[in-house]
């Protein structure tokens, strides 16, 4: 019952990763406010799925790196639910390029859909969040480790695990938790935009302990245990999901 009748926001739910932990807080009684980018019809079998499980859903198209669309998710959050109790930032963006070949375009596609929605999503939800409220980002190992043509990914990524330290201290008092779950290489679409997807997969499969890539809802299982009372003393946390990859 420690779920039921929560409202819970998910950026980029609709598919992957995001609609794993929106259906599995959904099937613990929470109701999901999720945003998409491109397809209303994934969308709508989005919302169908969440709504299966007996809680209310509702999508709401929104590009996270536009920081004039992000305040009217929380007016439309407000206007659904008049609260927020779970905040997960999941949707991400960003060009695949080495450090050197950066520009302008990459640099602000990256920080503004990872990093500055993160920001606006936190100062702009938090007024509805009350007591022992919890808010998630997702992160990557490209955060902390050298993957190639992921330099101007990782570095928004670097930066998010970085505001969560910040932003966990400051609503302490609040009693508000903030972690971060960086996940290894994840079996969705995301991974397919990688030039050489096929022999990157075969090389983090030979690496990895469990000799797989990981599930959408092995990351999704670690998000909502955070947005529950068993992770009451967990805050200000990267907590690093890939199998043992990154013990190699």
């Amino acid at each position: 019952m420690e779920y039921k009748g929560k409202v819970a926001f998910i950026s980029g739910g609709t598919r992957g990763i995001g609609l794993s932990i929106a259906e599995k807080l959904a099937a613990k009684g929470v109701n999901i406010f999720i945003t998409y980018f491109r397809s209303r019809e994934d969308a709508k079998a989005a919302e169908e799925k969440i709504k299966s499980y007996g809680v209310e859903c509702v999508s709401h198209r929104a590009n996270m790196g536009n920081a004039e669309q992000v305040p009217l998710i929380f007016e439309k959050i407000k206007e659904e639910f008049g609260k927020l109790d779970i905040m997960v930032s999941n949707a991400a963006l960003g060009v695949y390029s080495d450090m050197m070949n950066i520009d302008r375009k990459a640099w602000e596609l990256s920080m503004h859909t990872n990093a500055r929605a993160f920001l606006q999503c936190v100062q702009l939800g938090i007024p509805m969040m009350g007591e022992d409220s919890r808010i998630v980002a997702l992160s990557s190992l490209g955060a902390i480790r050298y993957i190639p043509g992921y330099a101007a990914i990782g570095v928004s990524k670097a930066a998010v695990e970085n505001m969560v330290r910040y932003t966990a201290i400051e609503m302490a008092p609040r009693k508000i938790s903030v972690n971060c779950v960086s996940g290894g290489f994840i079996d969705t679409k995301a991974l397919t935009v990688f030039p050489n997807f096929e022999e990157m997969k075969k090389r983090v499969i030979e690496r990895t302990p469990y000799k797989r890539i990981g599930k959408p809802e092995e990351i999704a299982d670690v998000v909502v245990f955070l947005c529950g009372k068993g992770a009451s003393w967990i805050t200000g946390q990267t907590i690093i999901v890939d199998g043992g990859y990154s013990l190699a």
